[in-house]
């Protein structure tokens, strides 16, 4: 059995999740997100908890198991924390603003990059070198994150670029010159 996936998922106070068929509901505090499972997953709703059973032990099932019960987890997480991915912009005029909801990079390119935030998706800039994506869905906080990043991302040479906080780059070294 997957040790992951046989875990029960503790629902906390204040989190409703309604279980429709293969579609899960998680509304909280800051939110509601739904989405649809795979249909050989069983999901159930026993007084303040979720599980998730398979019906065999095939490869396939094995893998969806844990998988499912972690993106439970996640949905149940979001709606209480959220989810936040702090970015480091490094560089010699390379910064970040703010234009209302829309984040503005100056990243050395003959035009500013703007990045209009997604449904749930919230940004913040707390110093022209430091970024903060904030939501509830696990998965479009990351892929925001990496949009983002991927703009400039940070070059083994001098590590210029924008970098997650706490990401380490491994630098080369440069020419090595006349003897």
């Amino acid at each position: 059995m997957s040790r992951i996936g046989r875990m029960p998922v503790e629902i906390p106070n204040g989190v409703e999740v309604k279980i429709d068929g293969q579609t899960v509901t998680v509304r909280g505090p800051k939110g509601t997100l739904t989405q649809e499972f795979h249909p050989d997953m069983v999901i159930a709703l026993e007084g303040n908890t979720v599980t998730v059973q398979r019906p065999s032990d095939d490869k396939k099932h094995r893998a969806l198991h844990g998988l499912t019960r972690s993106l439970i987890a996640n949905m149940i997480e979001g709606v209480t924390k959220g989810y936040q991915k702090n970015l480091e912009i490094s560089g010699v005029g390379y910064r970040a603003a703010l234009q209302g909801t829309k984040l503005v990079l100056s990243m050395g390119f003959s035009h500013p990059v703007k990045f209009e935030p997604a449904p749930g998706i919230e940004f913040e800039v707390p110093a022209p070198t430091r970024i903060t994506v904030r939501g509830i869905d696990k998965q479009l906080v990351g892929e925001t994150a990496a949009q983002i990043r991927a703009v400039r991302p940070p070059e083994p040479y001098l590590g210029k670029g924008i970098r997650y906080a706490g990401e380490h780059i491994r630098r080369k070294a440069g020419k090595a010159g006349k003897v």
